[in-house]
């Protein structure tokens, strides 16, 4: 029987690179986006093994029918993917941000657990699968000018190893990934270097790979593991002197 996967924030960069990748393993594959246009490219290139979704992670009615939808056209997912998010430059004294800042935390904290919760009981009778949140190594420190993003993929780290534990003896996993940069729209903008970026598709690839290799957490790519780990080590005096000093990801009110 074929792989079931379901995705969120499918519509482009990562999340439409995973969705490729698992279709053309042969996967059925559902996919959660805002963007229907790029859904329907897809439908088109994989009319028998793709399900699409339009719809807005923060909408959990929406993601609710989804679910159903998906369970019963195509069976109880082996995978979700909760991919969907966001990333944009925040700053606190403008009161703008703060709208800025509570989406940024909506879609992709909470995002992810609205993509999970319909599918947690089902796959937990089955007694198996596997619920991989994509986080961030931004989620490692506070990252200047991105206090939002760095808050929201903090908090998903926290709130995946919780749901790890919670899952122990079920025989369903909690997966945690963190990117590094990867090429997209959203990683475009930034004024300053990202070391060891990857390409979309390249950044599926391995990013399947770990899931597949049983891991419950990992970095990718793996040299991004190593900048996290230093850069968490380092006393807060001189993270704040090298970071007070660095180029800030743009404003941008959504």
């Amino acid at each position: 029987m074929a792989v079931r996967v379901v995705i969120s924030g499918a519509s482009g960069g990562l999340g439409l690179a995973l969705a490729r990748y698992y279709l053309g393993q042969g996967a059925m594959v559902g996919v959660f986006a805002r963007r229907a246009d790029c859904l329907q490219d897809l439908f088109k290139q994989f009319p028998r093994q793709v399900f699409c979704y339009p719809l807005d992670v923060r909408d959990s009615t929406a993601v609710q029918a989804a679910a159903q939808s998906f369970i019963a056209r195509a069976g109880v997912p082996d995978i979700v993917i909760a991919n969907a998010g966001i990333s944009v430059g925040t700053l606190t004294e403008y009161a703008e941000d703060i709208d800025v800042f509570q989406q940024v935390m909506d879609i992709n904290m909470s995002g992810v657990l609205k993509t999970f919760q319909p599918f947690l009981i089902p796959m937990r009778e089955t007694g198996q699968g596997l619920l991989v949140g994509i986080a961030s190594v931004a989620g490692f420190r506070g990252l200047p000018g991105a206090g939002a993003y760095s808050a929201s993929k903090a908090a998903l780290i926290a709130y995946m190893e919780s749901l790890r534990v919670e899952l122990r003896g079920s025989g369903m996993r909690a997966v945690t990934i963190c990117p590094g940069y990867i090429k997209t729209p959203m990683t475009a903008v930034n004024p300053y270097p990202m070391p060891f970026i990857l390409s979309a598709d390249e950044a599926a690839r391995r990013i399947a790979r770990v899931i597949a290799s049983g891991k419950s957490f990992a970095v990718v790519p793996w040299q991004m593991g190593l900048v996290g780990r230093v850069l968490k080590l380092l006393p807060n005096w001189l993270y704040d002197f090298v970071f007070s000093r660095a180029p800030r990801k743009p404003r941008k009110l959504l």
